[in-house]
């Protein structure tokens, strides 16, 4: 599927560039996998794929809070935002690799 794969993300965050790594893996509109970053190695919650489209989510227990992905899937790229809580948002890119 267009979603599945590791991906190098670059996030524009409140608190500075953040650089996870993000393993997809689909199965028909459900999408399961992992969010790795400084703060350790998190399950994405709450992920659907609807063709080049993705969302997800993660607990960030560090934070106390549910950060809500939602992004879109060019080939081997992929963008788009994060809803942050009360820090914002963010953005971020990455590629497949």
């Amino acid at each position: 599927m267009a979603a599945d794969g590791i991906w190098k993300l670059s996030m524009t965050t409140p608190m500075g560039t953040q650089t996870p790594t993000l393993t997809l893996v689909s199965s028909g509109s459900a999408l399961t996998g992992t969010m790795e970053g400084a703060q350790g190695t998190v399950d994405i919650e709450d992920g659907a794929v609807d063709g080049d489209n993705v969302t997800w989510a993660i607990t960030a227990a560090q934070m106390g809070m549910k950060i809500v992905f939602k992004g879109a899937i060019n080939g081997d790229a992929i963008s788009g935002s994060a809803d942050i809580g009360t820090f914002g948002s963010a953005t971020f890119e990455g590629t497949r690799g």
